[in-house]
């Protein structure tokens, strides 16, 4: 054991924590957890917590299911809903790689999926940093099946209203979230009733894609122990703004920002352009994993600020990409500004394969295609064309359909996420594409 898992066995100790939760996740991002009391933390360490993998969505077959969830010490945390000074016990967590018997890293893991992809971007000499900003809604209470959902207030973008729900909340969150080691930068309502942003800090790919699903998990808390309900759905509503997790990204050479080159058009580097110009020829082919549920397309395809065409733009919110402007003597800040992303995502696999279709783009030397400068929301499809911007997928259907065929989200995800992750989302479809919806009894049934 080195000095990290010195360090939790202490603090178990002089924190009198009685239970660690392990955490890990699903392949479709659902995070999973079993508790082990301390005692049984320092073999966990050594030699990891055995369970049956063929029970995890899209770990292992029945025939191949022992699995070993070994925690990461340099993600210990209490749990500031159970810190001990209540009635319930003290109650800490770490994140998990997922191993197979032989100790070798798990196929089947997000997270391994990732450190894997980050790990071939620094053998290049980089390093991914990302700064996610989270929107999701409040309501009243859980929904009822087939119920409109009660937004928490009617409030809207930047709205400061005396004795708000909203406010009142994200401060409780905010202040659990830091509690836990997450830096939030900023914190607002936005453009929808009852509908919240977050934005936590910039952070290497890996500890903002475990802190996005810290956050997830602080947030239904919260909202659990103020008599609310959270949610990180897409598009819950058909008049409203969808909630999407515009993602900030950049990459470093040591302490150097790659994207950044004093004199260079806005400052970007070629290095960030070929970037940019990755994710642009890959947009499609990704987008099963950065929008990966059958209503992620509802928000794409339902204005707000969610973008629908691939493209790019020097501070041009209706673009998939935003090269934010530069600030003077602010190199180091230097970034792009990806919005497809929602917030349901499985973030592991999402910043895997944005880092992975924009590294193809520095390695094969992509030509950055010209920018729109024109809202591109407003623009009619013919002008679009025009314009060179291609449509995005327009339904989860027709993902699936590009994805198949991308040997990029195959190589990154490698093949057994890649086959599970499309075998799931093609089932999801077929489920989807069978319902009667409430649209279609409102239309048909009175003239039908």
């Amino acid at each position: 054991m080195g000095k990290q898992e010195d360090f939790v066995l202490r603090a178990l100790e002089e924190r009198d924590v009685r239970f660690v939760r392990l955490w890990f996740t699903d392949v479709l991002g659902f995070l999973k957890s079993v508790s082990v009391a301390p005692a049984e933390l320092e073999n966990a360490f050594e030699e990891g917590i055995g369970f049956d993998g063929s029970a995890i969505e899209g770990f292992a077959r029945v025939y191949e299911s022992d699995m070993l969830a070994h925690p990461d010490a340099s993600t210990f945390q209490i749990l500031p809903w159970r810190t001990g000074d209540d009635e319930w016990p003290a109650t800490a967590r770490m994140f998990c790689d997922i191993r197979m018997p032989d100790g070798s890293p798990s196929y089947a893991d997000p997270r391994h999926v990732l450190k894997r992809t980050l790990s071939a971007a620094a053998d290049k000499g980089f390093t991914f940093y990302t700064h996610p900003e989270i929107e999701f809604y409040l309501f009243k209470d859980m929904p009822g099946k087939g119920d409109e959902p009660q937004p928490v207030d009617r409030s809207g973008f930047f709205d400061h209203t005396a004795q708000s729900r909203g406010a009142d909340f994200r401060r409780e969150a905010i202040t659990m979230l830091e509690a836990m080691g997450i830096s939030v930068e900023f914190s607002h309502h936005e453009g929808g009733p009852g509908q919240q942003e977050i934005d936590l800090r910039y952070a290497d790919a890996l500890t903002t894609a475990d802190n996005i699903m810290t956050f997830r998990t602080v947030i239904r808390e919260v909202a659990l122990g103020q008599g609310i309900w959270a949610s990180f759905m897409p598009k819950p509503f058909t008049t409203h703004p969808g909630s999407g997790m515009h993602t900030h990204v950049s990459l470093f050479e040591g302490d150097r920002n790659a994207f950044f080159e004093a004199g260079a058009e806005y400052q970007l580097s070629r290095t960030g352009r070929q970037f940019i110009a990755g994710i642009l020829r890959h947009a499609s082919e990704i987008s099963v994993v950065t929008n990966q549920w059958v209503n992620s397309y509802k928000r794409l395809l339902g204005g707000g600020e969610a973008p629908s065409g691939v493209c790019w733009g020097h501070n041009n919110r209706s673009a998939m990409v935003r090269v934010p402007m530069y600030k003077p003597n602010k190199g180091q800040s230097t970034r792009v500004e990806l919005r497809t992303i929602d917030a349901a995502c499985n973030p592991y696999l999402a910043f895997a394969v944005v880092l992975g279709a924009g590294m193809k783009g520095i390695e094969e030397g992509y030509e950055l295609p010209r920018e729109a400068e024109d809202d591109v929301w407003s623009l009619t499809e013919r002008e679009r064309k025009a314009l060179g911007i291609t449509p995005l997928p327009r339904s989860l259907w027709d993902a699936i359909g590009i994805a198949e065929d991308s040997e990029l989200l195959a190589e990154t995800l490698g093949e057994h996420v890649f086959d599970f992750f499309l075998r799931n989302k093609r089932a999801e479809w077929e489920e989807y594409r069978t319902q009667v919806s409430a649209y279609e009894r409102d239309r048909m049934l009175p003239v039908l």
